[in-house]
């Protein structure tokens, strides 16, 4: 696995579009969202069915085809420099699929930000786009709006990437599950979305090469194991190169968790470091996916051998 190509940092004044390609977005946290970007010298722009609901469906944020419609310009708009998504949900992988995926790669580079289901997209964007993508917070989340750690580690990942080359597990006696150290490509995001994507249209084949970043929400322990078990016997893990685990916020108590993950993960033979800060949790540090980089499972650290944005 090869890394990436790493779309230019951002500068003050930038122009960023708001997307919504998953589930509705909240109005108010929305407009606090904003600020903050505004409060960084960035230019928002709200895509126009951002704030649309699916007539059906209450968890989707409009129809597929105007949420791929909203995605697509923004992207292909020589204005733009980042396309932030406002929140996760459910819905990428249903207008996935509807992009034109060969005018975004002539559009060129630009930043992309989001986590939770826009797993899905990280997933494309690497496979389909060739391109670092950020796994961070999302303009209308909670954690965004009202952490300033979140913030603080997205805008500088934004405007100084060479700053945050190196993460630190935040949490106490975060560390390793497996010890060791390994060198490999970033890549990963919500385990039941990578459960979810295999065998779909230009999926990736395996993590072989990868160092594997994963986390969850809200799932009980039996389905975390499914899903691991899933992309074992799939033959998913074959190859990689060690294990960064995130937060398994409103998921079962820990020590559950932590049990499972060492069960269908410790026999794999390579690092695994846990508690590591990303995902939905509160305060949640921004990870590039595609990038070159070194885990140190005992040391709790993740280092970029270059920064995510150019």
């Amino acid at each position: 696995m090869k890394p990436l190509a790493r779309p230019r940092r951002l500068a003050p004044g930038a122009r960023v579009a708001v997307v919504a390609p998953s589930g509705p977005v909240p109005e108010e946290r929305l407009r606090a969202g904003l600020d903050v970007l505004r409060g960084w010298d960035l230019d928002p722009v709200v895509a126009p069915h951002v704030l649309d609901s699916h007539g059906t469906f209450d968890y989707l944020a409009g129809a597929d085809a105007d949420r791929a419609a909203d995605l697509q310009a923004a992207w292909c708009d020589p204005s733009v420099d980042a396309v932030l998504c406002a929140r996760g949900g459910y819905g990428a992988q249903r207008m996935a699929d509807l992009l034109d995926w060969e005018a975004m790669r002539a559009a060129g580079p630009k930043v992309f930000v989001g986590f939770s289901d826009i797993t899905a997209l990280h997933e494309a964007f690497a496979t389909r786009l060739g391109l670092v993508t950020l796994h961070g917070p999302m303009t209308a989340g909670l954690d965004f709006v009202k952490s300033a750690r979140a913030q603080e580690h997205l805008r500088a990942t934004l405007f100084e990437p060479e700053t945050v080359r190196t993460m630190r597990s935040p949490a106490s006696g975060g560390g390793s599950l497996v010890p060791g150290r390994a060198r490999g490509v970033t890549l990963g995001g919500c385990l039941s979305l990578l459960a979810a994507e295999l065998g779909g249209p230009r999926a990736r084949p395996s993590a072989s090469g990868g160092l594997l970043c994963l986390e969850d929400t809200g799932e009980e322990t039996y389905r975390l194991d499914r899903y691991l078990t899933q992309l074992l016997r799939a033959g998913w893990f074959d190859g990689v190169r060690g294990i960064v685990l995130g937060s398994w916020a409103e998921c079962d108590p820990y020590d559950e968790v932590r049990a499972i993950l060492a069960d269908r993960l410790g026999g794999l033979g390579v690092p695994v470091a846990e508690e590591m800060g990303f995902g939905h949790c509160e305060g949640a540090l921004t990870v590039p996916f595609g990038a070159m980089a070194e885990l140190d499972a005992d040391a709790g650290t993740l280092t970029l051998e270059e920064p995510a944005l150019r």
